[in-house]
């Protein structure tokens, strides 16, 4: 059973907080997130295929992902503000269909005992309308799905050893 997404969209505020734990480490659940061959793997909903189109997880990189349903594309892009390995990501967020509809997210990877990892995040809209758009498109089911995709693709990968270990 996937752990269960926590999302808060507090009224009247431009805003979304959400977490969610992994079964994983945190190496493994922030390289997820980071390595575009495995994003574009779990990311969304399970009936949309990804095409990464330029990924570049570095403070003041890009990027740009296209998912597809049949013959319907939706294409996302943004940049990287900061990265810290295995801790933090900083980056903007836009769906392409609605254009001038820019987020801040703020991702923050936790490890919890038994080697285990807290995601958490905090998106922040231009407006309470933008937000609320995006949650009444299926954001949260969007998310929960993706994480659900991303538990069963780190079940599948070997984890990494630790520096030093073989």
């Amino acid at each position: 059973m996937s752990n269960p997404l926590n999302l808060s969209a507090p009224a009247g505020e431009p805003s979304m907080d959400y977490s969610r734990e992994f079964d994983f480490p945190v190496s493994d659940v922030f390289r997820a997130h980071t390595d575009p061959e495995l994003f574009a793997r779990w990311i969304g909903p399970q009936d949309l295929t990804t095409r990464i189109d330029v990924f570049e997880p570095r403070t003041g990189g890009a990027y740009r992902f296209v998912q597809c349903r049949g013959e319907d594309e939706y294409a996302f892009r943004g940049a990287f503000h900061a990265l810290r390995q295995d801790d933090f990501v900083l980056q903007t967020f836009e769906f392409e269909g609605y254009p001038d509809v820019v987020t801040l997210e703020y991702s923050t990877f936790t490890e919890l005992p038994g080697g285990r990892t807290l995601l958490t995040g905090r998106s922040l809209y231009p407006s309470v309308e933008s937000r609320d758009e995006f949650l009444g498109n299926g954001m949260e089911e969007g998310m929960s799905s993706g994480y659900n995709q991303l538990d069963d693709l780190l079940a599948s990968l070997p984890t990494e050893a630790p520096e030093g270990r073989e």
